[in-house]
């Protein structure tokens, strides 16, 4: 994070830290630069993760062709079981 100048949300942090110990777990945060399905995938391999949780933005059908899903390609390429999280709020369009 000190080597691009990213500040870390304290916010974020804790609520990850409280519910790591509730739970019993591990929560990783690393930083990727580049396409992020590659590097996810990547990150996958190199931590090396059990299991992996990822969010949905919920683009559209068009959106979601002409950008493609990070969380389609995960599911696919990654190498641990992948959980996709799907933003309750949106409408698929």
């Amino acid at each position: 994070m000190k080597k691009y100048g990213v500040k870390p949300d304290p916010e974020t942090l804790d609520i990850l830290n409280c519910v790591a110990r509730e739970k019993a777990i591990v929560v990783v945060t690393k930083i990727y630069w580049g396409d992020p399905r590659e590097k996810i995938c990547e990150a996958i391999d190199k931590i090396p993760l059990s299991c992996l949780i990822i969010g949905n933005r919920g683009l559209g059908r068009i959106k979601r062709a002409l950008l493609g899903s990070v969380s389609n390609y995960v599911v696919n390429n990654g190498t641990c079981p992948v959980t996709v999280v799907k933003n309750g709020d949106q409408h698929e369009g």
